[in-house]
């Protein structure tokens, strides 16, 4: 098996890519950076986890990605650096189980006539203004359902509704859904404008697209851990992917109980 592995940079979590490295090369697999057929995260948190996906999206259906969290607890690495030992032999000796989750397509749609930006993302997409209020015509499946008055909307897949989509008060959606969802940033409700004030919750044949009322004011949108500022916007539009990100596992972590655990965590100071 080819494979490669991402590492946080920092002293502990390149002692453990070196002793895995080492390891797997013993039982004869094959570290290759261009071509692997598992990619083995090593990192606190999710950001190493979504830097490997994000460098390895064309290759989503040869590859299989697995997260060793060595800081914090991220909501996609399943194993802690004392059981590195353990998911090597797991590795080197029985074939992994595949569990796919949805992803978020998303195309940035300029109004000059160039076209779009086409992305991927695993979390989420937000969209936000430094120009004050945001105002955008929300429309599903081509037909308008509201105009958004705030600091931004949040549209996320379900692995994502964990993450920024939960701080936003949105609902947690388990990633055998095929759907995407979409949060409110301090919308503004009052006796002349109106929101839903609720989640969204889209199957995936409905497509959600995001018209900014201003078109020439600036937007800071951010694809899971990138930002970057886009100007002369006609459109976002995003639905659920045709693509899926493929998890290796080699033991069971239901869904909810990986998010019991993080919210145990989060709430306990000292994690």
């Amino acid at each position: 098996m080819h494979y490669t592995i991402l590492s946080r940079s920092d002293q502990k979590s390149e002692m453990i890519k070196g002793r895995m490295k080492k390891y797997l090369d013993d039982f004869d697999f094959v570290f290759d950076e261009e071509e692997p057929e598992l990619i083995v995260s090593v990192g606190g948190g999710d950001g190493t986890f979504l830097e490997a996906f994000h460098s390895y999206q064309h290759r989503l259906k040869d590859t299989a990605f697995i997260g060793i969290h060595t800081g914090h607890l991220g909501f996609y690495a399943d194993w802690v650096p004392e059981e590195v030992e353990k998911l090597i032999i797991e590795i080197a000796k029985k074939p992994f189980e595949v569990v796919e989750y949805p992803l978020l397509d998303v195309k940035i749609h300029s109004k000059n006539g160039e076209g779009y930006k086409h992305f991927l993302a695993l979390n989420e997409v937000s969209v936000k203004s430094n120009e004050g209020t945001v105002v955008i015509d929300v429309h599903i499946k081509g037909a308008h359902f509201e105009r958004f008055r705030g600091d931004g909307l949040c549209v996320s897949t379900p692995s994502g509704s964990t993450a920024y989509n939960k701080a936003l008060g949105g609902a947690i959606i388990h990633p055998s859904l095929d759907a995407l969802q979409i949060a409110e940033m301090a919308s503004i409700n009052n006796r002349v404008f109106r929101t839903i004030g609720s989640p969204l919750i889209l199957p995936k044949h409905h497509v959600c697209e995001l018209l900014p009322l201003y078109q020439d004011r600036n937007f800071l949108i951010t694809l899971d851990h990138y930002n970057d500022i886009y100007d002369n916007i006609d459109r976002i539009e995003c639905r659920v992917s045709d693509e899926k990100i493929r998890f290796a596992r080699f033991r069971a972590f239901p869904f909810w109980k990986r998010f019991m655990i993080l919210s145990y965590l989060m709430k306990d100071k000292s994690w």
